[in-house]
């Protein structure tokens, strides 16, 4: 079996309330060098046969929305 990691983020472009609300909670407690926090989340998936082309399928249909959401797929092993 193929270990995969998909990590999804939103796009750049969009608000990250989540992310927001972390680092001003850092900031607070004295990590004054955060600038930003983006919050995502990983996804490990064990595949057998490993196919790149229904991994990507998988994301784009229920792992991750492509409107609002970027995502990366990683073979562990």
């Amino acid at each position: 079996m193929t270990k995969v990691r998909v990590y999804v983020t939103l796009k750049p472009s969009l608000l990250d309330s989540a992310g927001r609300t972390v680092a001003g909670a850092l900031q607070k407690l004295g990590y004054e060098e955060l600038e930003e926090a983006r919050i995502g989340k990983l996804i490990e998936l064990q595949v057998d046969p490993y196919s790149e082309a229904r991994v990507k399928e998988m994301c784009d249909k229920l792992l991750a929305n492509p409107v609002i959401e970027d995502y990366r797929v990683e073979v562990v092993a």
